[in-house]
């Protein structure tokens, strides 16, 4: 049967924030999880791609429209190994991007990868400048074979090009990596300050238990020496009067010296012992009502305004631990008001009940707040006077008022049990040296987890809105750069209407009647075709062959609507004289 000391003890090891982090762990995400995610982050760059170039192609603006889908698909089986290779990945997709437009989101994101997690900024900084620049560089010298043709126009692409497919997802990346690692090291920082606070508060309980220890050593060693000075005292009355009994007497004096000696080594390791003079002396007046007046009165000749109200009778009748517990209670208050607060307003009540001795010490806010963040103190008091009297059995509990003030709460048992208390630090009541709860820090993992869940969700989210925003600028800036660029299929000479066309092919052409052409026309024109069933007039723009005379264009149709004849006469014009020609 295991004794009720090492069910405590493994009690407490089940409850310590090590223990319940592996508990409540996650098992670490396998190759399969990390396989879905690259799956899925491939797959939306890809769709973004094709739905980018689906949009330009439906404009009919594009004269090779499936040529960049091989680059799309080079794309894809790239974009997988940019965490390995993130600079050639990069680059690679930028060159591709330039040759092909379909390619930005796939470079996007890619971009934004590689910059969140290139810590180096100048690294960083080039890596981008340099997959900007290739985008612009391949989209001009591609431009007359597979882009919109002229090389202003392919310059004008990959100046559209650069911003969202590079350089902005690169800032995006940049600024959420540098606030990931700025959050991971402030999370560094406030762990190794939570492990620092944590070792001063046990530092203070070692130490309070080691003027424990100390206080022992002063009460115990004034009851063996008080044994040691009987027992010599009886060793010199049965020196004559009984010799056998006086050998009985010599024996309890050495052994009563021997247990001063060993106490002594024993307890020598906690602390520095011997004081037995001096505020910290142990007396039979410690803890009464007269020495917690006497600590009143110390604090009122410094300058403080402190009441005391005792309720219950003296502690006198008490045990000497328990008085010593209410000593170092009122003690260490007043002394942090000295230090903190010495304007203030203080009380200081202690209430003797029949089970317990309930001490509070309480300050009002002082009119001068503390100076500096080092004037707040650090609680290393505190949590020394909490594992006094949690040993004892009590609660203890402190921290700031709602009015700006500060309060120290304390159940001391009136009559403690022979064993120690084992509660672990952090109980109820315990506070920090700030006034807050001391909570373990696994306590939150289930609240952090869900936190992280969700921020995880909205970062998704924000990405995936991110590239389709990027995707539709990639689609406005590359239709209008299109749009705007001389047709390659309507380059060289304007088609001319011939005989044998229908009515309907050659109007396709332009060639529609002009009436101001035809009444020039009218009575200088030669005589139609005899199968001719209507003819049209064109403007064609042309000047006059000859002073006082105009070309005209005449078409003639059947009456099957086809053309049968082209004729080209000349007739007279009229021009106006100009105003300085009348005079």
């Amino acid at each position: 049967m295991p004794s009720p000391r090492s069910l405590s003890i493994l009690v407490s090891v089940l409850r310590t924030a090590p223990f319940r982090r592996l508990v409540r762990a996650r098992p670490p995400a396998g190759s399969c999880g990390r396989a879905v995610r690259a799956v899925a982050e491939t797959a939306g760059a890809v769709l973004a791609g094709l739905g980018v170039w689906a949009a330009v192609a439906s404009l009919e603006l594009l004269p090779h429209p499936y040529v960049p889908v091989p680059a799309l698909a080079a794309g894809a089986v790239l974009f997988p190994m940019r965490r390995r290779f993130p600079a050639a990945v990069l680059l690679a997709l930028a060159a591709l991007t330039g040759l092909a437009f379909c390619v930005g989101p796939v470079a996007a994101a890619a971009a934004y990868s590689v910059a969140r997690r290139t810590v180096e900024a100048r690294c960083r900084a080039r890596l981008l400048a340099a997959a900007a620049a290739l985008v612009v560089v391949a989209a001009t010298v591609a431009a007359p074979w597979l882009g919109p043709g002229p090389v202003p126009y392919g310059l004008a692409l990959g100046l559209i090009l650069t911003p969202t497919a590079v350089i902005v997802p690169g800032l995006v990346g940049t600024a959420y990596g540098q606030q990931r690692r700025l959050v991971q090291a402030l999370r560094e920082r406030g762990d190794a300050a939570e492990r620092a606070r944590r070792l001063a508060d046990s530092e203070a309980r070692i130490h309070e238990r080691a003027r424990i220890a100390a206080e022992m050593h002063d009460l115990v060693g004034h009851r063996l020496s008080l044994v040691s000075l009987h027992a010599g005292g009886l060793e010199l009355a049965l020196e004559r009067a009984d010799p056998e009994l006086r050998e009985e007497a010599v024996l309890v004096r050495r052994t009563t010296r021997d247990a001063m000696r060993e106490l002594r080594q024993a307890l020598g390791v906690l602390g520095p012992l011997g004081r037995d003079t001096g505020p910290e002396a142990l007396t039979d007046a410690t803890g009464t009502r007269a020495d917690i007046e006497a600590l009143v009165a110390e604090s009122r000749n410094g300058g403080i305004a402190v009441r005391l109200d005792w309720i219950g009778p003296d502690l006198d009748a008490r045990p000497a631990r328990v008085r010593r517990a209410v000593h170092r209670l009122v003690r260490e208050s007043l002394t942090n008001v000295h230090r903190y607060a010495s304007a203030a307003h203080v009380t200081v009540r202690v209430v003797h009940g029949d089970e317990t001795v309930q001490v509070t010490v309480r300050n009002g806010a002082p009119p001068v707040p503390p100076a500096s963040a080092a004037d707040e103190g650090t609680g290393r008091g505190l949590a020394g006077l909490g594992e006094r009297v949690r040993l004892l059995g009590g609660t203890f509990d402190a921290g700031p008022l709602p009015t700006g003030g500060f309060r120290v709460d304390a159940a001391v048992p009136a009559e403690p049990g022979d064993t120690p208390a084992t509660g672990r630090p952090g109980s109820t009541g315990e506070r920090g040296g700030d006034g807050l709860p001391v909570t373990d820090a696994a306590d939150g993992t289930d609240a952090e987890d869900a936190g992280s869940g969700q921020g995880r969700l909205v970062q998704v989210l924000t990405l995936t809105l991110g590239l389709v925003a990027l995707s539709v600028l990639m689609v406005l800036g590359t239709a209008f750069v299109y749009a705007t660029a001389p047709r390659k299929d309507l380059a060289g000479p304007r088609p001319q209407p011939r005989v044998g066309m229908t009515y309907g092919d050659v109007a396709g052409l332009g060639v529609l009647d002009n009436a101001a052409v035809r009444a020039a026309a009218t009575g200088h024109e030669p005589p139609r075709p005899a199968a001719a069933a209507g003819c049209i007039y064109p403007f064609n723009g042309g000047t006059e062959s000859r002073p006082g005379s105009l070309q005209v264009a005449r078409h003639c149709f059947d009456a099957a609507q086809r053309l049968i004849a082209i004729d080209r006469f000349t007739v007279p014009s009229v021009r106006d004289a100009a105003p300085w020609e009348t005079r």
